[in-house]
């Protein structure tokens, strides 16, 4: 911010200079123009020139340096389900920490400007010097972190923060695998992930009253479905008695809401279902 003063000193000089001039001009002989008004104009304009430089006063320029460090620059949310209900979701939490910046003025407001369509949180700066921001979605955010001073100034910095997903699924002792549907598209409107990490393990557990009627093995498929209810790809496998089946895959396409269904295709016993999915906006 520019703040003007007026320099009094300066005004009071301007004017002592005016009154030696008027007498100078006064000895050599124009007094007779002075009392034709023709150097009072004169006078008058050179009283301007001289009035127009106090008036203008010094400028002083007050600054704000903005220090703002973040504890994490990325972090995973995670969301737990079991047999298809969600029975957990553990978000993430950045602190911003400002106790590095200072002003030239004294500084009266931290702020962080950080989720879509939200309004800012701020603090008092000379209260608190941390801001504490929970993410519940996943993206690559542009966080605005800024400071405020008594004058109103304002400084502004943009800090990167990246929010992966991870989706942890479990199925047990079934006969019919329900589908996992996963969006990879970030609701902030940001950048699109780069890739979808799945990770499944399907068990063919062996149970006790199996054991005298001979072993069962069981056919199943795993599929991932986009939105056009096409197959993007698959895998089928036979997992005998006692034994598991694990599918690892990446997926490019995170343009999409997908499904990744088990399909049971031949077989008797119940089985074991564990998905691990990941968003990572970074390879």
């Amino acid at each position: 911010m520019v703040l003007f003063q007026t320099d009094l000193g300066y005004a009071e000089k301007c004017i002592e200079t005016l009154c030696n001039l008027v007498v100078v001009l006064y000895r050599v002989g124009l007094a007779r123009n002075m009392r034709q008004g023709k150097f009072f104009w004169v006078a008058l304009l050179i009283l301007f020139s001289c009035l127009g430089g106090c008036l203008s006063g010094n400028r002083t320029e007050s600054s704000i340096s903005l220090v703002v460090d973040a504890n994490i620059g990325n972090g995973t949310i995670v969301k737990s389900y079991s047999d298809g209900e969600l029975i957990s979701s553990t978000n993430v939490s950045i602190d911003f920490d400002f106790s590095k910046s200072s002003g030239d003025n004294m500084l009266t407001t931290y702020g962080i400007e950080a989720l879509h369509n939200q309004s800012p949180v701020t603090v008092n700066a000379s209260l608190d010097s941390i801001i504490t921001v929970d993410f519940e979605n996943h993206g690559i955010y542009d966080v605005n972190a800024y400071a405020i001073d008594e004058n109103n100034l304002k400084q502004m910095i943009t800090i990167k923060i990246q929010i992966d997903l991870r989706i942890e699924w479990a199925e047990s002792d079934t006969h019919e695998p329900k589908t996992l549907t996963f969006d990879p598209n970030p609701i902030n409107g940001g950048p699109s992930a780069k890739i979808i990490e799945i990770n499944s393990i399907v068990e063919n557990p062996s149970l006790i009253e199996d054991l005298g009627n001979g072993a069962q093995s069981v056919q199943i498929t795993w599929n991932i479905i986009d939105e056009q209810n096409d197959i993007c790809q698959r895998k089928s496998t036979q997992i005998e008695d006692g034994a598991s089946e694990n599918w690892y895959t990446v997926h490019f396409n995170t343009f999409q809401v997908h499904q990744l269904e088990v399909i049971y295709e031949d077989g008797q016993d119940n089985i074991n279902v564990n998905h691990s999915i990941a968003i990572l906006y970074e390879d």
